[in-house]
């Protein structure tokens, strides 16, 4: 994946926070997004990381990774996908911040609208709730996911702002670093040797531990019960590529570098 613009010499970006739990019910009637920004300023965070495992959307609008055409993006998105009827989101992880003066998120999650599941990137502001739906997260009062113009790769991209001087952190690792190996030197130079890791991005030709591969520019993942135990990471995900092929697997300790971002919340268990 060649990107169009200068490369950023910061290779990953995190700040400091405390993290606390959000909790709530996403009324029906309302859109994801907005019910989502009005959970978060409920509980007094301006960013975070959310579930919305067990939600169910009617309608659900989603897009898929995709090659680029326009000549300048490394990759981009598929047109709108909008499967009938009420649909449950059976997992989904959603990175929550702001974007143009108000909240916004990135989520990517597993649905089922019919008997095959279906994996993609969640259109918030046109999905909406058909049912209350019970959710839980982290959030943060004092650091947040901020879109922000990347000239690296020319899109607008979550990056992480604010912070303070608590023990978690919200991180976003930068194209064609491998995920392990950055993730696990991020946390030890914060002095974190266990976290669970929450978070979705794209890597760029996957390799799984298990042997198997997904050979695809564009993919969608989201971390799947990923965590650090004594320095080490370990990275189960799910993730889609350009033909909605859906993989499951933990990632190889090298050899799997971030497509155009990872964003990163890491919920310290212990630290040095």
């Amino acid at each position: 994946m060649i990107h169009p613009g200068p490369r950023s010499a910061d290779r990953v970006q995190a700040v400091h926070t405390t993290l606390i739990p959000v909790r709530g019910v996403l009324p029906a009637g309302t859109t994801v997004m907005q019910a989502v920004g009005d959970l978060f300023a409920a509980h007094g965070c301006k960013g975070g990381v959310l579930a919305l495992d067990g939600a169910t959307c009617a309608p659900l609008r989603y897009v898929l990774p995709a090659l680029s055409t326009d000549g300048l993006h490394a990759a981009w998105y598929s047109d709108t996908h909008a499967p009938d009827g009420p649909v449950t989101i059976t997992r989904a992880t959603a990175t929550v911040g702001w974007r143009d003066g108000a909240p916004f998120l990135h989520c990517h999650g597993i649905w089922t609208p019919g008997e095959v599941p279906r994996m993609g990137h969640l259109l918030p502001f046109d999905s909406v709730l058909a049912a209350d739906a019970q959710v839980s997260g982290l959030g943060s009062s004092d650091a947040w996911f901020e879109g922000l113009p990347d000239p690296e790769t020319a899109f607008t991209l979550f990056t992480p702002q604010g912070g303070g001087n608590g023990p978690a952190l919200l991180a976003r690792i930068l194209p064609e670093e491998d995920c392990m190996t950055a993730i696990e030197a991020l946390c030890a130079a914060h002095g974190i040797r266990d976290a669970r890791l929450h978070g979705v991005g794209s890597i760029d030709h996957i390799r799984f531990a298990e042997g198997h591969r997904m050979d695809c520019l564009a993919t969608e993942l989201r971390l799947d019960g990923a965590t650090i135990r004594a320095g080490r990471a370990t990275l189960p995900i799910q993730v889609v590529d350009i033909h909605g092929t859906i993989a499951t697997g933990t990632l190889t300790h090298g050899g799997n570098p971030v497509g155009v971002t990872l964003e990163l919340i890491i919920e310290p268990e212990t630290l040095t």
